[in-house]
């Protein structure tokens, strides 16, 4: 087997035991960056007392409290037997669908030095906050989303497409509805000959960051603070071959709070070329899909005696781009739609500064446009990316903007999580414990 491929490796995973929450969908949530803060979060806190929000965006009032509070809530539930763990060391299969979409993979421990594409760059801070989270639960507490290019079709012989597909085939550990539609069920895969074969499969593969990329950098960033610790040099991932189940691409949509419509249309001058467009918001959505080149949709509340609208911006300044978009990168970079939102527009037009405060990401556009005019800013909704260019640009090493696309559907978040602590944290086999 190569040391330079994927090494997924067995967890004893910490699961819900059902009689004691009111329902497994009640417990799960979407990944926490897809919760939309504060109402989503009062929603799932209310759908069960024992939802995981309270795990991965602990409501506190001082947030440098939020860490501790959620490893007292992890350790509370341990202890009462909300959430146990499994007795041996086990891959999860994991299946999501709902009407056509069909998507399936598995779940376990990715040795983190192996070959794994990003292709987004983070924010910091986020990195920061999510590395306080797991330093004091002790946990992953929800797995990355990673893709892979398997053989297709892929070979009648042991693999993880056939084990996958046996295992899918028995009888699941779980299965629930959300209230997104999607069924899930997940499967112990616990068979060392089947665990080896999904072994020498992925020995000579390469993943690309589909979702997580802000948890990737946790694990780096916590595993060179614990060297020593093989439990800690492991993430927990859900890794899905794409060649047999291609994940949809979606955009993730800007918020500018801080930055008034009225002052967003004026400061453009021929930056771009700005036409209103009508609404609602999905026919404003298909004109900015139908639009040839660069193209951004401005979405706003009522302001200055305006009503609330849309508007399209395309036609960018050729003299523009030349001076502010950086000409050392690949050109398939330079002509990214979030390339020049990011580097012409919040850095040089708009001047919007680069932190949290002031720029939101929201994966739902109708929650990007409900929130900028619910605080009297600017929504900036974008197309989705290919699939191919996302991969091309990985494998060339450069990152796109962050928070460039939204690969999906996305795990649900609940149904296992895997602990850093006691035998079998590391993927080894030893004892129950």
């Amino acid at each position: 087997m190569s040391d330079d491929g994927l090494h997924l490796r067995p967890f004893r995973g910490l699961r819900y035991a059902p009689d004691r929450v009111s329902s497994l969908a009640a417990v799960t949530s979407p990944p926490y960056d897809v919760v939309v803060r504060p109402d989503g979060v009062h929603h799932l806190e209310t759908a069960d007392p024992y939802n995981i929000v309270r795990l991965i965006l602990p409501d506190t009032a001082d947030p440098a409290a939020a860490p501790r509070q959620a490893a007292g809530t992890l350790r509370r539930w341990r202890a009462e037997g909300v959430l146990t763990r499994d007795e041996r060391p086990a891959l999860y299969a994991y299946e999501q669908r709902r009407g056509a979409v069909l998507q399936r993979g598995l779940i376990g421990a990715l040795r983190l030095d192996g070959p794994v594409l990003p292709h987004e760059d983070v924010v910091p801070e986020i990195v920061a906050d999510r590395a306080a989270l797991m330093r004091e639960t002790a946990a992953n507490l929800e797995p990355l989303l990673l893709t892979y290019r398997g053989d297709d079709p892929p070979p009648a012989g042991p693999g993880a497409a056939a084990v996958l597909e046996r295992a899918t085939g028995r009888e699941p550990l779980l299965a629930t509805t959300t209230e997104d539609g999607f069924a899930h069920r997940l499967w112990s895969v616990d068979d060392p000959d089947e665990i080896a074969a999904v072994a020498a499969d992925l020995a000579d593969r390469t993943a690309l960051i589909a979702d997580g990329h802000h948890r990737w950098a946790t694990c780096l960033r916590l595993r060179d603070e614990r060297p020593d610790d093989p439990a800690w040099a492991h993430g927990l991932v859900l890794l899905v071959d794409s060649a047999r189940y291609p994940l949809q691409v979606r955009a993730i949509h800007r918020v500018l709070p801080h930055l008034p419509p009225g002052r967003a249309l004026t400061a453009l001058g021929g930056a771009f070329r700005a036409r209103p467009v009508p609404g609602p918001l999905p026919g404003a959505l298909d004109r900015l899909a139908e639009t040839p080149g660069n193209a951004l949709l401005l979405a706003h509340g009522p302001y200055d005696g305006h009503p609330a609208g849309f508007h399209l911006l395309d036609r960018p300044d050729p003299e523009l781009l030349a001076r502010t978009v950086p000409s050392d990168r690949p050109e398939a970079w330079r002509r990214l739609d979030a390339t020049l939102l990011h580097t012409v527009l919040l850095d040089h037009v708009w001047g919007v500064p680069d932190r949290p405060a002031d720029i939101g990401y929201l994966h739902s556009a109708e929650d990007a446009v409900a929130q900028a005019a619910r605080h009297g800013g600017t929504a900036v909704l974008l197309r989705p990316e290919r699939e191919e260019t996302v991969r091309e640009l990985a494998a060339e090493g450069v990152m796109m903007p962050r928070k460039s696309t939204s690969f999906g559907p996305k795990p649900a978040t609940g149904l296992v999580l895997r602990p850093l602590d006691g035998p079998g944290a590391d993927g080894a086999a030893g004892p129950p414990g």
